[in-house]
C-alpha cells in the first residue's frame, strides 16, 4: 500500500469509527466525498459507498453499490466482506434465497479469518427462509473450534439436528 493509500484508509478508518457522531446525511456526505478520491468505479470506493448505505439502512441502494464494487475487483479482505455484506442486505430485504445462495458459494470456495461470519449470516438466512434446524447446526458447528472441550458433543448433536433426530 503506498503512503497516499495508507493515509486514505487511515481517514476512512477515523470516519467509521466516528459514525454515531454524525446525522444520517451528513455521514453519507464525508464517506462520498472520501469515494470521489478515487477514481470513478474504484471497487474500494464502491464497496465504502455501499456499506455506508448499508449502515444507513437504505439497503437497495446499498445492494446494488455491493454488486458494482464486486464486479470491480475489491482487493483482499473487501472482497469477502462485500460479499457478506450483499448477502445480509438481500436478506433483510426478503431475499432470503439469493442471500443462501452467496453464502453457501462463498463458504464453499473461499476460506479465511472471516469463514465465522459467513457462518453466521448463512445460519440468520437459513432461519429466514425456514430452515431453522440448518441454521442451528451451522452456527453450532462455526463455535466447535471455540469450544475444544465440547467440540465431540457438539459435532454429534449438530450432525443429529440435521438429521432431524432429538438431541
Amino acid at each position: 500500500m503506498t503512503a497516499p493509500e495508507a493515509r486514505w484508509e487511515r481517514r476512512l478508518e477515523k470516519l467509521w469509527a466516528s459514525f454515531d457522531d454524525h446525522g444520517p446525511d451528513d455521514f453519507l456526505r464525508r464517506i462520498e466525498t472520501l469515494a470521489a478520491e478515487l477514481p470513478p468505479g474504484d471497487a474500494v470506493a464502491l464497496y465504502e459507498l455501499a456499506s455506508a448505505h448499508d449502515a444507513l439502512d437504505r439497503e437497495e441502494e446499498a445492494a446494488a453499490l455491493y454488486r458494482r464494487a464486486l464486479a470491480a475487483g475489491p482487493p483482499g479482505g473487501r472482497r469477502r466482506r462485500a460479499v457478506i455484506q450483499l448477502a445480509s442486505t438481500l436478506r433483510n430485504l426478503g431475499r432470503a434465497e439469493e442471500s443462501i445462495t452467496l453464502l453457501t458459494t462463498e463458504r464453499e470456495t473461499h476460506s479465511d479469518g472471516l469463514d465465522d461470519a459467513v457462518a453466521a449470516f448463512l445460519s440468520l438466512a437459513l432461519v429466514d427462509a425456514g430452515r431453522e434446524r440448518e441454521a442451528a447446526a451451522l452456527a453450532l458447528t462455526a463455535l466447535v473450534p471455540h469450544l475444544p472441550e465440547y467440540g465431540r458433543s457438539l459435532t454429534h448433536y449438530t450432525r443429529a439436528l440435521t438429521a432431524g433426530e432429538h438431541t
